[in-house]
C-alpha cells in the first residue's frame, strides 16, 4: 500500500463518518427510512484488501459511529458482518475474467448490475443486523422488516448517487 491509497482511504473514512454523524442522523425517511451511508466507505474499499485490514476498518468505522450514536456497539458489530461476508460475496460475483489487480469497487468499473447486486446484499445483511440487534426481539418483526428494507433502499440510492456524483469515469479507467 502507498502513502496516496492510505491518504485517499482517510480521508474518505472522515468523510463519510462525518457525513454520517452530521447529515445522515437527521435524515429519516417516514421515521422508518435510515441512511447509513458510512457502510460505503467498507463497500468501496480495493478489493484486493487483505481481510484482516478490512475487518480492522469496519470495526473501526461501526466503533466511531458507535462513539457519535451511544449505540453500545450495534454499529461496529453490523459493520464487522459486512466486512467478513464482503469477500464471500466479491467470489461470488466474480467475473468470467476474474478481477484485475488495480480493480476497486466502482459503478463506472464493475458495472451497474454487478454493483447493484454487490450493494444491495451487503447493505440488506448489514441492516438486518443494525435493526435487529437494536430490537434484540420478534415482537414487531413486520415493523422492523419494514424498516430493514425501506432503510437498504434509500441507503443505495445515495450510495449510487454518491458512486455517480464523485467516483468518475476517468478514475475508473486509471
Amino acid at each position: 500500500m502507498n502513502s496516496s491509497f492510505g491518504i485517499r482511504h482517510i480521508i474518505q473514512f472522515i468523510l463519510f463518518v462525518v457525513l454520517q454523524v452530521f447529515l445522515m442522523d437527521n435524515l429519516v425517511l417516514f421515521s422508518m427510512g435510515f441512511c447509513f451511508i458510512y457502510t460505503a466507505f467498507i463497500l468501496f474499499l480495493p478489493i484486493n484488501i487483505s481481510r484482516v485490514w478490512l475487518l480492522i476498518l469496519a470495526f473501526a468505522t461501526g466503533f466511531t459511529v458507535d462513539m457519535f450514536y451511544d449505540t453500545m456497539g450495534i454499529h461496529a458489530a453490523a459493520s464487522v458482518l459486512l466486512a467478513f461476508l464482503r469477500p464471500l460475496i466479491l467470489n461470488l460475483l466474480t467475473p468470467r475474467d476474474g478481477y484485475d489487480t488495480n480493480d476497486s469497487v466502482n459503478i463506472h468499473v464493475m458495472g451497474k448490475s454487478w454493483f447493484t447486486t454487490y450493494a444491495l446484499i451487503l447493505i440488506l445483511v448489514h441492516h438486518a443486523a443494525v435493526f435487529f440487534l437494536e430490537t434484540i426481539s420478534f415482537n414487531d418483526i413486520w415493523y422492523t422488516l419494514a424498516k430493514i428494507l425501506l432503510s437498504t433502499l434509500f441507503t443505495f440510492v445515495v450510495m449510487v448517487i454518491l458512486q455517480l456524483l464523485f467516483f468518475s469515469v476517468k478514475r475508473a479507467n486509471r
